[in-house]
């Protein structure tokens, strides 16, 4: 009778780092990294009543939510182009539009960071999939939302 073959113990493949590319650290809690969007929030909260001609936040806020929502749109279109290119540092630029044209967005209807950071804690640690699935359960509680599940 033949011994039986032992399967071989696989190694995990550690990931392969690019040279001369440091992992940026994830920010403190209280750093200056941490607050600057709500920083950004306060700035563009300050300038909504600003003169349009000397303030772009203002001179988006005074165009109105739809007009807020589709510069916003634009940016974040812009940013997955450069995505898909593989364009990493024109990614960089645009996603820093995108996360002011997106804050331009909240003051626009009254949202302030602190709510999204509290939907981000009550979030954190549940699977998206299964925090996806709960939502769309028939009866499960969700926000008003007219996007399509």
């Amino acid at each position: 009778m033949a011994k039986p073959i032992k399967p071989a113990k696989l190694k995990a493949a550690k990931p392969k780092k690019k040279p001369g590319r440091m992992r940026a650290q994830p920010p403190v809690p209280g750093s200056t990294e941490a607050m600057v969007m709500d920083r950004l929030w306060s700035v563009i909260t300050s300038r909504r009543d600003a003169d349009p001609g000397i303030s772009h936040s203002a001179r988006l806020l005074s165009r109105g939510t739809a007009k807020v929502a589709q510069k916003f749109g634009e940016e974040a279109v812009e940013a997955i182009i450069e995505a898909v290119a593989g364009n990493r540092e024109a990614m960089i630029g645009e996603s820093a539009d995108v996360l002011y044209h997106l804050i331009v967005l909240w003051v626009s209807v009254g949202v302030e960071p602190a709510d999204v950071w509290n939907e981000l804690v009550r979030r954190e640690g549940v699977s998206g999939i299964a925090e996806k699935a709960a939502r769309l359960l028939p009866g499960a509680s969700r926000p008003n939302s007219s996007k399509i599940p």
